[in-house]
């Protein structure tokens, strides 16, 4: 079987239409580090000692918002939150952060019991955070 050749995910890579905002908002708001990055082409390497994300600042005059239904690619990134007190903090830490935008506030996901909210980073992706007892 092919499947325990691939671990799972090393890194996952976003264009972002302001890198500085979003490295802001992942390393002050969120509390990541930044462990590397390529200023020929700008970007910021930021973990939080599990995940690693590279940001890219996207170039050129087409710099349309993302659309989740109409673009191919990335629809959302969604991070494990590990308790329901966790999700609050981050939500009271993320929901007013310059540049952000709430979707939608801590819910039910589907019947439950997972409890979610999503944004819009800084950058323009939307982000998901999500807390599952089972």
């Amino acid at each position: 079987m092919m499947r325990e050749h691939v671990l799972g995910i090393d890194h996952l890579g976003l264009t972002v239409s302001d890198l500085e905002a979003t490295k802001a908002f992942f390393v002050e708001a969120l509390g990541w580090d930044v462990v590397g990055g390529r200023p020929e082409y700008p970007s910021a390497f930021i973990s939080n000692g599990s995940a690693v994300l590279t940001l890219w600042q996207q170039k050129g005059e087409n710099q349309h918002g993302f659309d989740r239904h109409a673009n191919v690619g990335l629809h959302h990134v969604a991070f494990k939150i590990p308790s329901r007190e966790s999700l609050d903090v981050v939500f009271a830490a993320v929901k007013d952060w310059p540049g952000v935008q709430l979707e939608f506030a801590p819910e039910p996901s589907g019947a439950g019991p997972k409890i979610h909210f999503m944004i819009r980073e800084p950058g323009g992706n939307r982000i998901e955070f999500a807390y599952d007892p089972r």
